[in-house]
């Protein structure tokens, strides 16, 4: 039971104290978790194998992420010897194909969580076979597998409609069609990562909202295509929503915005980068209706001025709640958006680069009042004074942390 509490590497210390030691540090009982990311570089297949070996039922969790070296036959020996695994991380395995997926669809009917994440020889065939095989998977990443379509999704869902969790991030050929299938068939569905799907429009999206009820969690980051319409379907289906990461959606507005925060009110982190429609009039509704916000991104949002932030300043999130605030290319902020923030008491980190009226002076008056805070800025230094030679030195701008 001792043993038990142990690391990986502490385990295998102490298997080489005695013979006694090695039989309780070895059992497989101990060995229930594992994660192998640290030591990436030097696992290999057989490695794999002989920990499947070992462990045989006992094991539960296992963390392959970033072992290149790992491929679809010491995977199918896994899956043969650990068929209670519940949760497994293939994360940047790029050795892997269909056939991993395959055997695990055979042998382990358990499987809760599975990250693919970078598995770029996964296609609709990986997700077929999951589908057949592991009706209880509630968490399925397959970021950057581009080679899955539509049918691919369709096949998923009709087999894991109990899916909760689904990243789908750089998956470039789904269309509004994939969406459709999810909505339709995962009613269970608590967090989506669409981003850069660039094929995205408002029909896909809003077949989201109106058949997962429970969303939570969408990131449509990089989807231009989609426009408010799809904050109204999240506003009047939606009002669990807590995360919403729409950056570089440029069709965005205050009508939209506007919808969302009188209506999801558990909204706790968002992220507007490059939503240049927005003006201090979405500063203003957050401010009233989103209580709990906590991390706001609004970089490159050019129409911000002093006034929304005095609203956000005073607003209910400000004092107990609000932890990052992001400003990046800002260029209407100044010194006074810094004084309308110092009420922000759990303010931990803000984001000035490139707001060229923010000051230094500003900024020490912030820390004053807010002293643990992190200010992530950069000024152009003053030209200095030309040398004896005659010639000027030059200066670069330079990023400061203050």
């Amino acid at each position: 039971r001792i043993f038990s509490f142990l690391d990986v590497v502490t385990l295998c210390r102490c298997a080489q104290v005695s013979r006694a030691w090695n039989v309780l540090a070895l059992d497989g009982s101990n060995w229930q978790r594992i994660d192998l990311f640290d030591f990436q570089r030097d696992i290999e297949g057989r490695v794999v194998e002989n920990i499947s070996k070992r462990c045989g039922g006992f094991l539960r969790k296992l963390s392959l992420r970033g072992c290149q070296g790992v491929g679809d036959n010491a995977l199918r020996t896994f899956a043969q010897n650990c068929r209670n695994i519940e949760v497994l991380n293939l994360n940047g395995c790029t050795k892997i194909t269909d056939a991993t997926c395959t055997s695990l669809s055979k042998f382990c009917s358990k499987l809760r969580h599975l990250d693919l994440a970078s598995c770029t020889s996964i296609t609709n065939q990986s997700l077929k076979a999951l589908s057949e095989g592991c009706p209880l998977l509630e968490q399925l990443i397959i970021s950057w597998c581009d080679q899955v379509t539509k049918d691919g999704i369709q096949a998923l869902v009709r087999g894991c409609g109990g899916l909760r969790a689904l990243s789908l991030k750089g998956c470039t050929q789904l269309e509004d069609e994939a969406l459709k299938f999810i909505g339709a068939h995962c009613p269970e569905l608590v967090t989506l990562n669409l981003q850069t799907c660039l094929q995205i429009t408002d029909d896909g999206l809003i077949t989201i909202c109106r058949g997962c009820h429970k969303l939570q969690s969408l990131c449509a980051s990089g989807c231009s295509n989609i426009t408010d319409a799809i904050l109204n379907a999240l506003g009047q289906n939606c009002p669990r929503l807590r995360i919403l990461e729409v950056a570089r959606c440029s069709q965005l507005t205050d009508v939209g915005f506007t919808t969302l925060a009188r209506n999801c009110h558990e909204l706790e982190k968002m992220d507007l980068e490059e939503c240049v429609q927005i003006t201090d009039s979405t500063l203003i509704q957050l401010s009233i209706h989103c209580p709990r916000l906590q991390v706001l991104s609004l970089s490159h949002c050019e129409l911000i001025t002093d006034d929304g932030i005095r609203h956000l300043g005073n607003g209910a999130c400000a004092h107990d709640r609000l932890e990052v605030i992001e400003l990046d290319n800002c260029p209407l902020i100044t010194d006074a958006s810094l004084e309308h923030l110092k009420s922000c008491h759990s303010l931990e980190r803000i984001e000035l680069y490139d707001c060229q009226q923010i000051t230094r002076a500003g900024i020490k008056r912030l820390r004053t009042h807010l002293p643990n805070i992190k200010v992530h800025a950069y000024f152009a230094p003053v030209t200095p004074p030309p040398s004896v030679g005659g010639s000027r030195q030059r200066f670069c701008r330079c990023c400061i942390i203050l």
